[in-house]
């Protein structure tokens, strides 16, 4: 079955154009931003600064840097339209501090959940982050260069996921 453009959109939980390549961001606020600004952009986000809010606000209560440098900016927010991840590659020699043991991230996936979506925001974050403690799953997003595979990369982990 094939579907327009727009209609995968509003299917999927990322697609290329969510996807930010050689970012060079100079906070952790900065990347969520860049990352933010794409959702909004797609209408996946009705609010951008609101949804910051969120955003940063939730950075502040606890760390979201895992093991591998990946940085996973989350909120539940009332701006949210849709479940959604936007990704971004820091660009080679650039890293970012979310707040990892290990150190800092080149891998941040920004996880933006409609406030209402309690267990689907646990479900995204839980699924995303079992394929994440993956070496090889890491190293794929890291070395894919393709904003249509990193998409692919992330939709397929969640296939199951049901939003």
């Amino acid at each position: 079955m094939t579907t327009g453009s727009l209609e995968r959109y509003e299917t999927e939980l990322t697609n290329a154009d969510l996807v930010i390549l050689e970012m060079e961001a100079g906070s952790k606020e900065d990347a969520a931003a860049q990352l933010a600004a794409k959702l909004f952009e797609q209408g996946r986000v009705s609010d951008l600064a609101g949804f910051l809010r969120h955003v940063n606000a939730r950075e502040h209560q606890m760390a979201t840097g895992l093991p591998g440098g990946i940085g996973v900016p989350h909120a539940r927010s009332d701006y949210v339209t849709q479940t959604s991840i936007a990704v971004g590659i820091t660009k080679f020699g650039h890293s970012l501090d979310f707040g990892a043991m290990d150190g800092p991230a080149t891998v941040i996936l920004l996880i933006a959940t409609p406030a209402s979506s309690f267990s689907a925001h646990l479900e995204v974050l839980a699924t995303l982050a079992r394929s994440l403690f993956k070496e090889n799953f890491r190293e794929s997003l890291r070395r894919a260069h393709d904003k249509e595979v990193i998409a692919e990369l992330i939709n397929s982990t969640l296939v199951f996921f049901d939003h």
